[in-house]
């Protein structure tokens, strides 16, 4: 049959996309010793015994001679932190490696760091398929971390993330509109069963909620005027005035300069205290759900946070 006309090209790789790959950089040095690299998600498994991997690689690619001819190359199975180097090195006409610090190789090939898996093979064999070329590799030497990988699906990168756990067996229906699976539910008891943790630091130093998130957000960038620090906690839904500065001056929470508020020295001691404990509280959670899922919760509450902003000034700017 041909297939030539009968499918529509977009459409087509449309609906290739929506197989979701994880991301690698292939690297490799080429007969001059330069070091090249490419972004690619063809990358699979072959065997177990003996460990072999394949990715492929376009025949328009410039640097398909340099694949071609090495002896070695290595694959990076990219984090989820690693979008920016897998653009940097999807691009053409650019110094991909410039400014990069690589790994000691063996091999010999460039070894970049931070990634979630990497695997030093020995070219095994070369096969064309289609308007690709197909590379087998023989793996010489591996290592992995507990970095969750950067996937990409229907062109845009994301992160992996395990499902949850079906609902239990006989569980009661819910009624009406509120469900477990109400997005406010589910961020509303998060955030108060983290803060459950240390609230009674919060409580044997009489630190409020209000108090708690204005320490915080001090502790970030100080001094503030009061009208900064007001458009800061607009979403908190908490009194920030005059009043409540005044409050927590007289407290010896805070002290005014000219140039605005700033924690005073006893204010500094108390929320470096309560955020060592809230790291701690952050580090065990780590601990129980997995740096993979941790990695991914972040990345996804980072991109619910930009969804949602109504326009609230960049703190670490």
């Amino acid at each position: 049959m041909d297939t030539s006309s009968a499918f529509d090209p977009r459409d087509f790789r449309k609906a290739l996309s929506m197989f979701a790959t994880g991301v690698t950089i292939v690297t490799t040095r080429g007969g001059d010793g330069a070091a090249v690299g490419m972004t690619a998600n063809s990358f699979n498994s072959v065997s177990l015994d003996p460990p072999m991997v394949l990715w492929s690689l376009a025949k328009s690619a410039r640097s398909l001679p340099a694949f071609s001819a090495a002896r070695y190359w290595n694959v990076h199975v990219l984090a989820s932190g690693q979008d920016a180097l897998s653009n940097r090195f999807a691009r053409a006409g650019e110094d991909k490696f410039a400014g990069l610090a690589l790994d000691d190789c063996a091999t010999g090939a460039p070894l970049l760091p931070g990634c979630s898996a990497r695997f030093q093979c020995r070219s095994a064999f070369q096969y064309e398929g289609g308007d690709h070329v197909i590379f087998v590799g023989e793996v010489v030497g591996y290592d992995r971390s507990d970095l969750a990988p950067l996937l990409y699906v229907s062109g845009q990168y994301a992160v992996a993330a395990h499902m949850a756990e079906p609902p239990r067996a006989g569980a009661a229906p819910q009624a009406g509109a509120f469900s477990e699976d109400m997005l406010g539910y589910l961020l509303g008891r998060a955030h108060y069963q983290f803060m459950a943790r240390f609230r009674p630091l919060l409580a044997e130093k009489r630190i409020t909620d209000p108090e708690f998130f204005l320490l915080s957000l001090l502790s970030v960038r100080q001094p503030l005027a009061p009208a900064e620090i007001a458009a800061h906690m607009a979403d908190t839904g908490f009194e920030t005035g005059e009043p409540a500065l005044a409050a927590a001056c007289a407290r010896g929470l805070l002290r005014r300069d000219d140039d605005g508020y700033r924690l005073s020295a006893a204010g500094s001691d108390t929320i470096l205290h309560i955020l060592a404990a809230a790291k701690a509280v952050e580090a065990d959670l780590d601990g129980r759900i997995g740096a993979p899922q941790g990695s991914a919760l972040r990345r996804l509450l980072k991109t619910l946070v930009a969804a949602s902003d109504q326009g609230l000034p960049s703190l670490w700017a």
